[in-house]
């Protein structure tokens, strides 16, 4: 299992992300909502600005204070790492 960083010491496994999006459109608002409502939403800003949302294979919603493409970059970085082993 590969960690990647999502900012202010949170981690979140690798191979358990579905898609990573930005924070801002109405439609990733009310998905936010619902896994809200669900119990299914992890806040990981430590209080900060949501810069983006990961959806992982659980249907958990884990918002994060780090940009959409940074957190991306770190998943392509781990799996082409995982790939010289």
């Amino acid at each position: 299992m590969r960690l990647i960083s999502i900012g202010y010491g949170n981690m979140l496994a690798a191979d358990r992300v579905v898609a990573v999006l930005g924070g801002v459109s109405a439609p990733t608002r009310r998905l936010v909502a619902e896994a809200r409502e669900k119990g299914l939403l992890i806040d990981a800003t430590c209080g900060r600005r949501t810069k983006s949302v990961v959806v992982t294979d659980s249907e958990h919603g884990v918002l994060s204070a780090v940009a959409p493409e940074t957190i991306a970059a770190r998943i392509s970085m781990e799996e082409e790492e995982g790939n010289e082993e």
